[in-house]
Formats: structure tokens, C-alpha cells, sequence
């Protein structure tokens, strides 16, 4: 059992207050083989990139079709404004994405080195540091300074605590370029779905009364299901995070038909 496995096991216990399923998830038998495995896998580093990513793609692109079908301007005007939504939305989303996780390792690697520089010419100093955070932390003065001579006997250990405990930085999985692809491809994937039935109607014939319901369809189906995918983020109930995204989303697609209905008249006069 992976550790993350085992973490959601301790949750879904917690919940139930099920203390048997809680002891089974702190066997420290599993406990031990938890930690000699990987943490949770390579793909769940982008869990949060994927979900969000696709929310933003399917909340703006019906946000589009919303506006324009409410605006009556036509299902080709509503293809050509959702591609080229989707796609520029999506690359300014992978954009943003790639530079935090960029940012974000950048940040770690500089104050890494930081802390390395000092633990090697100011190796006390930075002993009196950590003591203190212990002690902030409610440890006795006499187990505070064991817990730092332990720590400082491994030069890595001792700088990855200055990490985590003064400078409060955890050292992440997440690729800038492959967080920037996982944003990307579920904001287009997600946000295509809205603009299906109208990529149809190119080459059968829709009408619209009947292609926007279909769109709405889509889009709400979708909303739900990722809002409830949200749970591997946030760990909610997956019911309510759905039900919370389809309103959230379906608010949008009703402020967007309510400004597109108003500005009708410019929309046709131009």
C-alpha cells in the first residue's frame, strides 16, 4: 500500500470514526512499507493541474456559448469565439502554470543553496536557528537542542530541515513543462465538450434551439464530474464539490446569456 493510499484509508476512517479501519491504516507494518514505496506516483503531481485546468477550460468556453447564444449571433460565430478562446485561454493557462511550477523550483533551489552556504560557514548560528523553532514549536529547551545534534550529523538532512522547518519550503515532484501540458490538455479537452455539438453541426445540420440544450447538457455533466474530481485535491465529499461546481459554473453561463441577450441589438447592428 502506497502512502497515499494509506493517508486516504486514515481519512476515510477519521470520518467514520471507524477506529478499527484507523488501526488497520497505522499497522506499523504498513506504515513501513508505505515509506519504501513512492509517494503517490508520477501522474499524482498534476492531479490539481489537471483538475483545475479542465474547470477553467469548461466554465470559459460555455461561458462563450452562453454569451453568444444569448446574443442570437449564430452557431458559426459561437465555434469560431469558443476555438479561439479555448486555445488562447489554454495556452495562457499552461503558460501560467509552467511558470509557477518554474518559479516555485527556482525559489527552492536558491534558498537550498542559501541554507547550505550557511550551514557550512556559520554551522552554530544556524544550530541556534532551528533550536528556536523548536522551541516555538512547545519542545523543552534540552529536547529541542538533542533533536538539532541529531539533525546536524547529516549535512543533507540537516539542510533539508532548515528547509522545512525555518524556511517552511517542501521540496515538490512537479515539472514546469509537464505541468504546463497536464493544464493545457485538460483545459482543452474539458472545454472542448461545449463546442461538440456545434463542431457537428458543420457537417449535419443542428439547429440551434436543439444544440445549445445539448451544449448545456455537456457542459453541466462535465462541471460535475470534474468538480467532484476535485476531492483528489481538497478531499470533500465528491457530491457536494460537484453540485458546488455545476452552480458555480451554471451562474456563469447565466450571467454570460444575461449580457449577451442585452447587448442583442449591438450585436446585430453591427
Amino acid at each position: 500500500m502506497s502512502i497515499t493510499k494509506r493517508i486516504d484509508q486514515a481519512r476515510e476512517a477519521y470520518s467514520q470514526r471507524d477506529l478499527t479501519s484507523s488501526a488497520a491504516a497505522h499497522d506499523p507494518r504498513r506504515i513501513a512499507e508505505a515509506a519504501r514505496e513512492r509517494h503517490g506516483g508520477a501522474g499524482s503531481t498534476y492531479i490539481g493541474d489537471i483538475v483545475y485546468g479542465g474547470l477553467d477550460g469548461i466554465v470559459t468556453t460555455f461561458a462563450v456559448v452562453s454569451g453568444v447564444a444569448g446574443a442570437e449571433l449564430g452557431s458559426h460565430i459561437i465555434l469560431i469565439l469558443g476555438l479561439a478562446n479555448l486555445l488562447a485561454d489554454g495556452f495562457s493557462m499552461a503558460t501560467g502554470a509552467y511558470l509557477s511550477a518554474r518559479s516555485q523550483g527556482e525559489y527552492y533551489d536558491r534558498e537550498w543553496q542559501r541554507e547550505a552556504w550557511e550551514v557550512k560557514n556559520f554551522p552554530e548560528g544556524e544550530k541556534s536557528e532551528v533550536i528556536e523553532v523548536y522551541k516555538a514549536q512547545g519542545y523543552p529547551d534540552a529536547d529541542a537542542r538533542k533533536l538539532v545534534e541529531i539533525q546536524s550529523q547529516d549535512e543533507q538532512r540537516w539542510i533539508r530541515t532548515m528547509m522545512i522547518d525555518e524556511v517552511g519550503l517542501i521540496p515538490t515532484e512537479r515539472r514546469p513543462v509537464s505541468a504546463g501540458l497536464a493544464t493545457f490538455v485538460a483545459f482543452v479537452l474539458a472545454g472542448a465538450l461545449p463546442l461538440i455539438v456545434y463542431v457537428v453541426g458543420t457537417v449535419t445540420p443542428i439547429a440551434a434551439e436543439t444544440a445549445l440544450p445539448i451544449s448545456v447538457a455537456l457542459s453541466a455533466l462535465a462541471l460535475f464530474a470534474l468538480g467532484a474530481a476535485k476531492v483528489f485535491v481538497t478531499h470533500r465529499n465528491p457530491i457536494r464539490s460537484g453540485i458546488e461546481m455545476l452552480l458555480v459554473g451554471g451562474l456563469a453561463g447565466v450571467v454570460a446569456y444575461t449580457v449577451g441577450a442585452l447587448l442583442r441589438g449591438i450585436g446585430v447592428g453591427g
